[in-house]
């Protein structure tokens, strides 16, 4: 039986570590995006849920975002998440949702309608702007 010799895998591990330490750098930079794009597809995706919810449950839903503390949940669900670390957050929000300086909430009414407003998430030069249309309940994510 052939086999492979120590310094033929001594020198493959050596070769791999060298493309992992060049590579990661370029893998690193990448993430911010993707990070920032899933934080907006989780908040487009609470929203939604908050929506079916209203419809199904006959009742009102809210959205809750608290800006301060980073992070969003849906009431009547344990539904909840977090926004990207260093992002700055902008709730625009119905002026009977808000609550103090620290957020406000997006409501949803069991007609699938809303209190209607958006959600912006910013880092560095990267945006991403969900919006929820109060008389149909849409939600779109805008780059």
């Amino acid at each position: 039986m052939r086999g492979f010799t120590l310094v033929e895998l001594l020198v493959v591990l050596a070769l791999m570590g060298l493309a992992l330490t060049v590579a990661s750098p370029l893998i690193g930079n990448a993430l911010p995006g993707t990070e920032m794009r899933a934080a907006a597809r989780d908040v487009a995706t609470g929203l939604r849920y908050a929506r079916s919810l209203a419809i199904s449950s006959n009742s009102d839903v809210t959205f809750d975002v608290d800006v301060e503390a980073q992070r969003f949940a849906v009431s009547q669900s344990t539904r909840n998440g977090r926004f990207p670390k260093d992002s700055v957050v902008t709730l625009t929000t119905a002026r009977s949702e808000l609550f103090g300086s620290g957020g406000g909430s997006i409501r949803f009414f069991p007609d699938g309608t809303s209190t209607g407003g958006g959600v912006e998430i910013v880092r560095d030069k990267r945006r991403f702007v969900i919006t929820v249309d109060w008389l149909t309940g849409r939600v779109a994510i805008t780059p």
